[in-house]
């Protein structure tokens, strides 16, 4: 009988894996805590109609990558492919927007049906930040310096730089769009077969093309910022301003766009050239008119995305992961005999008392004390608590130094707690 496997582009995430993504998934808890942001929770489902309102019914990813499904309701449902639709629902349905700002922030899976390869997959994980309620630069600035601040946690930063560009308002780009389509229109059949779709559906797209000869003929193209409005300026303006004080470096790239309708004016990214073609790593924007499009009042908001896989193929390309990380225990406790084995679970016990944030791995299943102390090794561990017969008939635990040039020690099993409490740090 043949064996399930997992669906394509949907990867388990195995013991051996998951190190990585719980210390990446704390430095960002961290960082966003640090600046008063607050989780939410979100369904992976929502109502198709959430994301064919809020995305754009002439996207790629309504018209080609949704996962949607009726229900035996006959209600027509979608794997979220991103996730600020469903943040603005949920903050709108539970009152979250009346008369306050809130920043939110959640993770979790997503879905879009496209080809897998290295960096992009069909089930993919992402940390969202969203922001409500601030309609100054300030809170655009806040977001690019605070993940600033994450490469900086992370050992990105060198690796990490930040492109910017003014979108500007929803009229400023409908005049810009008929300018652009009737440039374009003259080289129609020069263009890649992406970008000549794209010329009747989402036309700001086309610059964001990779086809090279598509890239050539924008170079005489209209150029955005000649249509941008005095408020999406002075807004941009000010933006700089502030990422200048704050010293964060950028570059304004007149030609970023994101692939989303809601979005206007500010848009970012932050790429990297570790990765080749999937080089963003973090992206986002304004998106001032959402609310009101998906049934709310008019809200300012703003707010990113960061694909969690792409960061985890980044840090680990870079060598970039401590290597405690993938450490799976701190102490290892080995027993030979009956006795001694009964002895470790109470010792074990004592041990993570004394030694809080810890992991304590008791060996079970037997053995001679040489697989034993292998299987300590191949833990991480820093410190084999060694337990025999005679441990147990004098009272005493041997504590063996793993990843120190340092010699065995015999203490008594009731100051064993203390004595590795003070060997890692903990007062």
């Amino acid at each position: 009988m043949a064996k399930i496997q997992a669906i394509r582009g949907m990867n388990d995430i195995l013991p051996e894996q998951t190190p990585v993504w719980q210390f990446l998934e704390s430095r960002v808890r961290d960082v966003l805590g640090a600046y008063g942001y607050q989780e939410i929770r979100l369904p992976v489902v929502e109502h198709t109609e959430l994301f064919r309102r809020s995305i754009g019914e002439v996207t790629d990813i309504v018209e080609k990558e949704m996962y949607t499904f009726d229900d035996r309701n006959g209600d027509s449902l979608t794997l979220r492919p991103e996730g600020t639709a469903g943040c603005v629902r949920a903050a709108e349905e539970h009152g979250l927007l009346f008369n306050q700002s809130r920043r939110l922030w959640y993770t979790g899976p997503m879905f879009r049906h496209e080809r897998p390869q290295k960096g992009r997959y069909r089930q993919f994980h992402q940390v969202g930040v969203e922001c409500f309620g601030m309609d100054g630069p300030d809170i655009d600035a806040e977001l690019l310096i605070l993940t600033a601040r994450l490469w900086q946690s992370l050992g990105l930063a060198e690796y990490a730089r930040l492109e910017i560009n003014s979108i500007g308002t929803s009229e400023a780009r409908a005049e810009y769009r008929q300018a652009l389509v009737e440039y374009l229109g003259d080289y129609r059949a020069d263009l890649d077969p992406d970008s000549q779709r794209r010329l009747l559906t989402n036309p700001l797209r086309i610059l964001d093309s990779k086809n090279t000869e598509t890239q050539r003929i924008l170079e005489n193209a209209p150029a955005l910022d000649d249509f941008l409005d005095d408020e999406s300026r002075e807004h941009f303006e000010q933006l700089t301003t502030m990422l200048d004080a704050a010293g964060v470096p950028y570059t304004v790239n007149q030609r970023l766009v994101r692939g989303l309708d809601y979005y206007g004016k500010t848009v970012f990214e932050w790429v990297t050239d570790s990765l080749g073609a999937q080089g963003t790593i973090c992206a986002g924007g304004r998106y001032d008119g959402l609310v009101e499009q998906l049934g709310g009042r008019p809200t300012a908001a703003v707010g990113f995305a960061m694909g969690m896989e792409r960061l985890i193929l980044l840090l680990e390309t870079l060598e970039l992961v401590p290597e405690e990380v993938n450490a799976d225990a701190d102490v290892y406790v080995t027993a030979m005999g009956e006795k001694a084995a009964i002895e470790a679970f109470r010792v074990s016990e004592v041990l993570r008392s004394a030694l809080p944030g810890r992991t304590v791995v008791t060996h079970c299943g037997g053995g001679s004390f040489k697989s034993q102390m292998k299987k300590a090794d191949r833990s991480g561990a820093r410190v084999a608590v060694i337990i025999g017969e005679n441990e147990v008939n004098e009272g005493t635990v041997g504590l063996k130094y793993l990843r120190e040039d340092r010699e065995q020690e015999q203490v008594s099993r009731d100051q064993a707690g203390g004595h590795l409490a003070s060997h890692f740090g903990i007062v």
